[in-house]
């Protein structure tokens, strides 16, 4: 899969739990030095009120052999921010991944017009997972355009083509993804002329620890809320997205992905890496041709 990534260092905004935390302990597995970043810690918890933490997050990294460094941060707060950013050229001297991966909302309104809405949380929404990935941008990106081949991965949900002729959730959702997908497009032609890439990276059904929760199941026996809701046989672990950006990270020539919208089981088919139970989940695929087309739930060649 390419060179390891020792030496390389790393930014992930929100690696508190799910796609973050799988994107950063796979990225220590690869040898990268991981700053991992979120409002949770041992002693403080953010408004989403769970019990995973950034120091956790850091412990993991070094446990899959790379170095984790973790960073009490608010991705609202510019000053937090900057004050990071000048941390990491401190101690490193320079940044070679950046993965925005904040989102940090605390629940999901289904199915919800932008009038039947709570204004409040909806406009909430979109500055946690809008502007947060903005403001980061905006600070880290003159350090990682100091070392040519620097890398940013925007942490979505949907590609860009599912997501523009699929309604996603709620009028908030849906815009607050889709403007993820445009900052990576508007990221590309920013930074093509530097030496640096960006893209859109989707995992798909994320078995993230609240999903896990919803379902009252574990990681170990995930298989059985199958039962509940059959099509989450095609689900993934934090892990498989993970491996999608370390994969980016490593590859040779991944500048010929600047500007796209990918998916894990995309990149999976590409680079040959595989989820924790070595299968390889097609999910948006399985979503368009099983689950959408209201087939009854059959993973048969799509893991």
């Amino acid at each position: 899969m390419g060179t390891s990534l020792a030496g390389k260092v790393a930014l992930v905004a929100g690696a508190t739990r799910g796609a973050g935390r799988g994107v950063a302990v796979q990225l220590g597995a690869a040898g990268a030095t991981v700053y991992v970043t979120g409002r949770t810690t041992y002693s403080q918890r953010s408004e989403m009120n769970r019990p995973e933490t950034i120091e956790k997050t850091a412990a993991l990294v070094d446990k899959a052999g790379g170095r984790g460094i973790a960073v009490q941060v608010d991705h609202l707060v510019p000053e937090e921010v900057h004050a990071l950013v000048t941390r990491i050229e401190r101690e490193q001297g320079g940044l070679h991944v950046l993965v925005n991966d904040i989102w940090g909302a605390t629940k999901m309104e289904w199915n919800r017009s932008v009038w039947e809405s709570d204004l409040d949380y909806g406009l909430r929404t979109l500055r946690l997972a809008v502007d947060t990935h903005a403001i980061t941008s905006h600070f880290a990106l003159p350090l990682l355009i100091k070392t040519p081949g620097g890398l940013v991965v925007e942490v979505t949900d949907g590609t860009d083509e599912y997501n523009a002729t699929n309604y996603r959730v709620s009028f908030f959702y849906d815009l607050a993804k889709a403007s993820v997908n445009r900052m990576a497009f508007a990221l590309a032609y920013e930074l093509k002329q530097l030496g640096a890439t960006a893209v859109s990276l989707t995992p798909g059904w994320l078995r993230s620890e609240v999903m896990l929760d919803n379902y009252g199941a574990t990681e170990s026996n995930w298989r059985d809320a199958t039962k509940r809701s059959p099509h989450f046989a095609i689900s993934e672990s934090p892990a498989f997205v993970g491996r999608a950006v370390a994969a980016l990270a490593q590859g040779p020539n991944v500048s010929r992905w600047n500007g796209k919208s990918l998916s894990s089981g995309q990149l999976a088919k590409v680079y040959g890496f595989t989820d924790l139970d070595g299968s390889q989940p097609d999910a948006w695929r399985y979503i368009v041709e099983v689950q959408d087309a209201g087939k009854p739930a059959d993973v048969t060649g799509y893991r």
